[in-house]
């Protein structure tokens, strides 16, 4: 389990017991209470939202299966419930992540306000090369209830070296995009990590599905990139795909 956490090779088949897994990606989905970080990753893993949800007691998580330059990646999306008298809990998911949605509602400017200690604490428990994706939720509610206006959002991003994205769980907006684009951005890493390991560039080139590698950034940069709206990332589902053929390097 602890090989699967951290990105590597692995093993484990998918659901069906035919398809090859060729990395698992442990995310965890973080931030205040009532941000709707379930209802996004009920959105991401089921295309499902849920009226009737209630604040997430402890963790859980859920999967998708999505494939990334050939890969077949399963992430496994941890949900750490946001109050305080959790914290302590939650803490210990925070190891073995390789990539963690820092959500805030934009109508709610505390929730915004939180983001500091946020990424204080994440970092604090997360591995350093941790992709870290900022979403501002509810973006249906924009218009008379914005709380935070975007440039806030872009600038905090900014400085932290962080991704963003406003999304809307309730209609699915930017929602994949999202999260597809942090997969992505852990998949770069991690290749550029196996590339290392085999004593050359060649595994990866300049370019990861249109992606810069410029563009992969760590929490000191200082450099941001902004997912725009209905973004395409060319990432492909594919719980049902036949396993690919193993790396071996």
């Amino acid at each position: 389990m602890g090989e699967e956490m951290n990105g590597i090779d692995t093993e484990s088949y998918g659901e069906n017991g035919h398809d090859r897994i060729d990395y698992v990606f442990k995310v965890v989905v973080i931030g205040d209470s009532a941000v709707g970080k379930t209802q996004l990753l009920s959105r991401f893993a089921k295309n499902e939202f849920r009226f009737d949800s209630k604040s997430t007691i402890g963790v859980e998580f859920q999967t998708r299966t999505v494939s990334i330059a050939g890969r077949v990646i399963k992430a496994q999306i941890w949900d750490t419930a946001g109050q305080e008298r959790y914290r302590a809990v939650t803490s210990a998911y925070y190891r073995g992540a390789l990539g963690a949605m820092l959500v805030y509602d934009i109508t709610k400017r505390q929730s915004f306000d939180h983001l500091a200690k946020w990424v204080e604490e994440l970092r604090a428990h997360a591995n350093h090369s941790i992709v870290i994706m900022l979403i501002g939720n509810k973006a249906d509610l924009a218009g008379d209830m914005r709380a935070v206006p975007m440039e806030n959002a872009v600038d905090f991003a900014q400085d932290q070296g962080l991704f963003f994205s406003e999304t809307s769980a309730l209609s699915g907006d930017n929602v994949d995009a999202a999260f597809l684009r942090l997969l992505e951005e852990i998949y770069g890493v991690i290749a550029k990590r196996k590339a290392l390991e085999c004593g050359g560039g060649d595994l990866i080139g300049n370019n990861l599905n249109g992606v810069s590698n410029a563009a992969l950034y760590s929490g000191s940069s200082k450099k941001i990139h902004i997912v725009p709206s209905g973004s395409g990332c060319d990432l492909e589902d594919v719980s049902d795909l036949k396993k690919p053929s193993a790396c071996s390097c």
